[in-house]
């Protein structure tokens, strides 16, 4: 027979439930999305308007002059985030990018050199999502686990394994992609079109890689969940 403390206690936990429910609502609004971690529409600025500069320039000016115009316009970005005391770490990190692919043009002589670091660096990233696919630990996995402190269990569930395997593929996509694409554009020489193509397979795929890796971890978090709850009765056994 229920007890009047037991009716308390128990419509005591249905008030703290319906009150934790609006509060972890408004906490994941709250949660930053891709855009908003890498600088939000400013910190995508930072990163390619040295882009776009270098490519207008070097039309007008020669490449010493878009080489020189993409820098100043990075260093630019820099001082006036500095000034309006924001974060400078994508401002910082836009200007070390045009500043090394500024070097590669000049040594190379051409303008085309500018994309060149980055057309490598995506097959070097292709190889490594790969590799980390094939050895059975997808790197998305890896990082989210290591994050959370998940520990080494993830593995050895097949459906966990399976849907990082997908995220970690669709990451392994967004880089082969980016390197056929544009070192095919590289070897036409068609500078602007590389300039279009870097902006484009950009932040755009990686949202798309984005969505995938959250599906993932949604699902291994459900699936800890079902596990757990098998665990549970066994445990009191």
């Amino acid at each position: 027979m229920t007890t009047g403390l037991e009716k308390n206690v128990a419509a005591a936990e249905r008030r703290a439930a319906a009150t934790e429910r609006p509060v972890a609502a408004a906490e994941e609004k709250k949660a930053p999305s891709l855009l908003d971690r890498m600088g939000g529409p400013t910190g995508l600025a930072y990163t390619y308007l040295p882009i776009l500069v270098f490519v207008l320039a070097n039309t007008l000016l020669g490449l010493k002059g878009a080489i020189g115009s993409a820098v100043a316009v990075a260093v630019g970005l820099c001082v006036l985030r500095l000034t309006r005391k924001e974060p400078v770490m994508p401002a910082v990190s836009g200007l070390f990018g045009a500043a090394v692919a500024s070097f590669i043009a000049y040594r190379t002589g051409s303008a085309k050199g500018f994309f060149l670091v980055g057309i490598w660096a995506s097959l070097v990233q292709a190889a490594l999502v790969l590799i980390s696919v094939l050895i059975r630990r997808p790197l998305v996995g890896v990082v989210v686990n290591l994050v959370n402190g998940g520990g080494q269990a993830w593995r050895r569930d097949k459906p966990t394994l399976l849907a990082y395997d997908i995220a970690t593929l669709t990451l392994f996509a967004v880089f082969a992609a980016r390197f056929i694409v544009q070192q095919w554009l590289y070897e036409a020489s068609t500078t602007g079109w590389l300039a279009f193509a870097k902006i484009a397979m950009g932040f755009p795929l990686f949202g798309l890689a984005a969505v995938v890796g959250i599906w993932a971890v949604r699902r291994a978090t459900k699936r800890r969940e079902v596990l757990a709850g098998e665990l549970r009765p066994a445990e009191a056994i």
